[in-house]
């Protein structure tokens, strides 16, 4: 391991072990739904929310973290989605009575239980405190160079998906226990557990309050033998409001960026699973795989693909190449063929693996550095924005429509191909 991966190596840790803890529950996360009474309309909601909370959470986070540290907001995250994930295990013991059942027709059928709304309150818990993943990223672009930025956050982007390889397949592999869907909770509960400890023992704090000198430097040290200690007085800079940091130049079409394939991300991720065991009737281990396989993917573009490629291309155009094969890949999904579908999951994994982390390389060089926190924490709200639209509207919209709804990912992706292609170069490049 070289000198420069050993130093992100602990962000990169804490980044793998989070998602692991979110990706071991995911494949029982719709089932768990439907189980408690709720349907694909309740489970789009139910995304919905953590995104809703997150909205309202990341931006404070993260310009805490620009104030008070990056360790230590991540240490308060961690505590959120550790007590969120032992609200996930109460759920699984109370009483599964219809409080309410609904029926509206678009909405389709539903019943509202006990079980549901602690999944919601779990949900809500571990998004008001999700400012994880923008205050990782800022810890990444405290730490990185111009020269490995690309790279980093390629290794960041494979770091998630390295943990959607194996929480899938672990969570295939303890759901099929005597403890049925008890023991995946638990195991996410301990992960979660051991992200706190290495934030604890692993991270080094990159956010330090600024000091500046009273006395000069020429000044005497010792009076009558005893050495005076120097002097300093502490610098605080207020936090840049959301207006002022939108004054950032390319800023906003960043924003808008994010807000895009955010939505467009949604809308899959929200219909994908539905569809899986309702249309394609795979079983949760079968979807398990799936994640499990476009994660693998998505390690090896984010890995050794994009740091061979780095080098020799622009992140711009990383992204815009990616961003067509992105979409091409939606398209794919279309057919219930399986040859269709394993090409949808390629070009799926090879277009999120060159385009995300050459967006996010791309952001991390946008204003300075003590306001990443504030960068990084608004363009997650905007993000969130995206989610809570694309996990409500897919939702119906796959209950109206079916597969046809994959034709919409495609459409936004390309949307925000064309107007990168034609902004001319506003955007920051490395």
């Amino acid at each position: 391991m070289s000198a420069q991966t050993r130093g992100v190596f602990p962000i990169l840790l804490v980044n793998f072990i989070g998602t692991l803890g979110y990706s071991v529950v995911l494949p029982f996360l719709v089932v768990l739904v439907l189980s408690f009474g709720g349907n694909e309309l309740i489970y789009g909601i139910l995304g919905a929310t953590y995104s809703f909370f997150q909205l309202i959470g990341a931006p404070i986070l993260g310009s805490w973290s620009d104030r008070i540290g990056r360790r230590r907001v991540l240490l308060v995250s961690q505590i959120g989605t550790c007590i969120a994930w032992i609200l996930f295990i109460v759920a699984l013991y109370l009483p599964g009575d219809a409080l309410l059942q609904l029926n509206y027709g678009w909405t389709g059928p539903f019943l509202l239980t006990l079980p549901l709304l602690m999944l919601f309150a779990a949900r809500a818990l571990d998004g008001i405190t999700g400012g994880n993943v923008s205050v990782a990223n800022a810890y990444l672009a405290d730490i990185t160079t111009d020269e490995n930025r690309k790279q980093d956050f390629g290794k960041m982007s494979a770091s998630s998906n390295l943990g959607f390889i194996v929480g899938p397949v672990l969570a295939g592999l303890l759901g099929s226990t005597v403890l049925g869907n008890l023991l995946p909770i638990i195991a996410a509960l301990v992960i979660s557990l051991v992200a706190i400890l290495v934030i604890y023992f692993g991270l080094k704090e990159t956010r330090n309050k600024d000091v500046e000198r009273c006395l000069s430097e020429d000044q005497n040290h010792k009076v009558l033998s005893q050495e005076h200690k120097e002097c300093y007085q502490m610098k605080h800079e207020k936090d840049k409001s959301w207006s002022e940091l939108l004054q950032i130049p390319s800023f906003p079409l960043m924003l808008v960026f994010y807000f895009l394939i955010f939505l467009g991300f949604n809308f899959f991720y929200v219909a994908f699973p539905v569809h899986a065991l309702a249309k394609l009737e795979w079983d949760v281990f079968e979807l398990g795989i799936f994640f499990s396989i476009s994660g693998g993917l998505m390690v090896l573009f984010q890995g050794p693909v994009l740091s061979y490629l780095s080098k020799r291309v622009s992140d711009r155009v990383l992204f815009n190449v990616g961003g067509v094969i992105l979409a091409i890949g939606f398209l794919a999904f279309l057919s219930e063929n399986i040859v269709f579908l394993g090409v949808g999951l390629l070009l799926f994994a090879a277009g999120n693996g060159l385009m995300w982390p050459s967006y996010l390389a791309i952001l991390s060089t946008i204003g300075d550095k003590k306001e990443q926190g504030g960068i990084q924490g608004l363009a997650s709200s905007v993000g969130s924005s995206a989610s809570i639209i694309g996990l409500l509207v897919g939702g119906v919209f796959y209950s109206l429509f079916g597969a046809m709804i994959f034709l919409l990912p495609a459409v936004i992706i390309g949307i925000v191909v064309i107007i990168s292609l034609f902004q001319k170069g506003q955007t920051q490049t490395a």
